[in-house]
């Protein structure tokens, strides 16, 4: 599936995540985040670039994780990326859907 995100044609699954991470890009970030209604801040981008960490050192991400991480409480994650925040925030950080995903 095709998507076309700040001018550029991104593959992603059905669901909206990206298939190639090397695509993934700053720009792309903010222009996911803005069509899910997010406006991206410092505190957004350190939990996005601790999640591409994550993934980097094939840790499984799992709302558990993250609140085990020490990085991030449940509440502030929930309140930074509303409506599933494991799901919008791996989107957002171009990382592929994490398995705790329905």
């Amino acid at each position: 599936m095709d998507l076309n995100v700040a001018g550029i044609r991104l593959d992603v699954t059905e669901e909206g995540y990206l298939t190639d991470v090397s695509q993934w890009n700053e720009e792309i970030a903010v222009e996911i985040a803005k069509e899910l209604g997010i406006e991206l801040t410092d505190r957004h981008w350190e939990i996005i670039y601790w999640l591409q960490e994550q993934v980097k050192n094939d840790v499984a991400l799992s709302i558990r994780g993250v609140k085990k991480s020490g990085v991030i409480d449940i509440k502030e994650f929930y309140a930074l990326f509303p409506g599933g925040p494991l799901k919008v925030s791996t989107k957002i950080a171009g990382v592929p859907k994490p398995k705790s995903c329905i």
